[in-house]
């Protein structure tokens, strides 16, 4: 559960999101990603460490480059999680109060 709310917490921002959409066609070099976003390279380095270290992007350093891809594996639990814990409510294990029109909560049968 940690991991999803770390990689939901990376997704929180346009900025990332943005720089995955732009790896979705393949990896980049960080000085690509830089270009196209028109940032400062400490900037990029700080949104790319928090996607790094949420494990939704991939680095590898070729000579004094950083290339990053993303990273498969950790999408696709972000999807099952999604689709298994988020979308399907046969599995929601809470109570939930029910709630009349003006939101206060109704006391439930007993």
């Amino acid at each position: 559960m940690k991991m999803n709310a770390e990689c939901f917490k990376a997704l929180g921002d346009e900025t990332r999101l943005k720089i995955l959409m732009m790896l979705s066609d393949g990896e980049k070099c960080a000085c690509d990603i830089q270009e196209n976003f028109q940032l400062k390279q400490p900037t990029i380095s700080h949104h790319m460490k928090i996607l790094q270290q949420a494990g939704l992007v991939l680095v590898e350093k070729r000579g004094k480059w950083m290339f990053y891809g993303l990273n498969n594996d950790t999408l696709k639990e972000i999807m099952c999680f999604i689709d298994k814990e988020l979308i399907n409510i046969d599995q929601f294990p809470y109570v939930l109060a029910e709630h009349n029109c003006n939101g206060n909560r109704s006391k439930q049968p007993e």
